[in-house]
């Protein structure tokens, strides 16, 4: 970890806001998986954003309205999550998003084929849909139009939309967790 894990004790003014913004807010929406340190610091994403609070709210507020106001089926947006996560190698996000699929009940062959890089061969159509716009975006270029179209068709315009920006979205923060090289908690 590149920067230390800031304890409550320690916050800025300016830190204590988004701290107690992002702490309610993981503890009704991101709660699957490990992301309090013994000593109440946030791990996780959540801990370089604090480390800059004017960047880490807007990233926060985005966070917050792509998981807090989503519209696209559970499933879909944790193969998407995952498909973005196993491209960038973002070993937090990877265990994060593992654990909230595990929580859905996705078959571990599921999930292995989605982190080694593999379209699993048990999609229903909505489920690819969001895999081949995850993929094709996390690969670089223009999404082709037969995939765009199909997402359009299957999840409608602002369904499509939301998944374009999640994909975004989890591009950044694995960057966040890589460029800062996050560790992964020990599972229980």
């Amino acid at each position: 970890m590149r920067l230390p894990l800031i304890a409550p004790a320690d916050l800025t003014d300016a830190q204590k806001p988004l701290y107690e913004d992002m702490k309610a807010g993981i503890a009704t929406n991101f709660n699957d998986f490990k992301v309090l340190a013994d000593n109440g610091a946030l791990m996780g994403p959540w801990n370089p954003w604090l480390h800059e609070p004017v960047i880490g709210k807007a990233v926060w507020d985005l966070t917050k309205a792509m998981s807090m106001q989503a519209t696209l089926p559970d499933a879909p947006r944790q193969i998407a999550i995952l498909v973005t996560g196993a491209h960038f190698d973002a070993a937090y996000e990877i265990y994060a998003h593992i654990a909230i699929a595990e929580r859905e009940k996705m078959s571990a062959a599921r999930l292995s084929a989605l982190c080694a890089n593999i379209k699993p061969t048990d999609l229903d159509p909505p489920e690819s849909v969001a895999y081949d716009v995850a993929f094709a975006l996390v690969n670089g270029g223009v999404l082709p139009e037969p995939c765009y179209a199909l997402a359009v068709e299957t999840f409608g315009q602002h369904g499509a939309n939301e998944l374009i920006y999640l994909v975004g979205l989890y591009a950044l923060v694995s960057m966040t967790l890589n460029g800062f090289n996050v560790p992964v908690p020990e599972r229980d």
